[in-house]
């Protein structure tokens, strides 16, 4: 790796340290690619990993028309979740340990086999036969106060960023569902009692496993494989939501059940 990309990648986590307001990084070492970007972003994941463990599963940001309109950023991204900000509903966290709390509404897919690097492309049918359990899932994420106008003009900050993430509130594991249809389940979020969205799993790539597939190609691409206990969160079916002090969170999945979050 670069040194260029190790610098960025210092920065980057002294920023988080410091809780400090997100915004470019110096132009001495911006990313200007995607791959520039992921090198930089797991740089950063590896300081992140000493205080908060390996790397456990991944996320996918801005699966949906919805999600990416609101970002203003075209393509998925991916990012890294580690294992001790894996949270099991119902679950607290603090709103002042974030910049600015944000959190999404997911189905989540717990794999059951390896997806190695070197059977790549996946298919949705090979993808299904390595899923042990599906489940609803809250994302944790922090944009630390970004000015999202300004994000198209800096998509590969956010890459770099680790997507944001900060981790995830998972809901029970149901291993039977293969009698669900994952496309069409409604998932429904609530915050304060109040319905504050809706959505569909096909709203996130078509279907949860598709966004699998996509997550298990790109490891691929870069010389990994997804592996047998890996979290993959599969995207937001609803728009980020801005929870704070004191807030309940409540998703609710047809056929997967719920997961809750509150807030301190």
């Amino acid at each position: 790796m670069k040194s260029r990309q190790r610098q960025a990648a210092k920065l980057l986590f002294e920023s988080h340290e410091r809780r400090q307001r997100f915004a470019p990084l110096p132009a001495s070492v911006a990313p200007h690619t995607p791959e520039e970007a992921y090198a930089i972003q797991d740089a950063f994941v590896a300081l992140r990993s000493d205080k908060l463990g390996a790397i456990v599963g991944y996320k996918i940001a801005l699966t949906s028309a919805e999600m990416r309109r609101m970002v203003g950023i075209h393509e998925p991204l991916a990012g890294a979740v580690l294992e001790s900000t894996i949270l099991r509903s119902p679950a607290r966290v603090r709103a002042a340990d974030y910049g600015r709390l944000l959190v999404e509404f997911e189905i989540a897919v717990e794999m059951a086999e390896d997806l190695p690097a070197a059977d790549a492309p996946f298919s949705h049918e090979r993808v299904a036969r390595s899923v042990g359990a599906v489940m609803p899932a809250l994302e944790i994420a922090d944009d630390r106060n970004a000015d999202y106008s300004e994000l198209s003009k800096h998509p590969f900050e956010l890459i770099a960023d680790n997507a944001w993430n900060e981790g995830a509130v998972l809901g029970a594991r149901v291993r039977e569902w293969q009698k669900l249809e994952l496309s069409g389940a409604r998932g429904a979020a609530h915050i304060n009692g109040a319905l504050v969205g809706e959505g569909h799993g096909r709203d996130a790539m078509g279907h949860p496993f598709a966004a699998v597939a996509w997550i298990a190609d790109h490891l691929a691409a870069h010389g990994r494989g997804l592996l047998r206990g890996d979290i993959v969160l599969t995207g937001s079916i609803i728009t980020s939501k801005y929870p704070k002090h004191g807030d309940h969170i409540k998703f609710s999945v047809d056929g997967l059940g719920d997961v809750e979050l509150r807030v301190d």
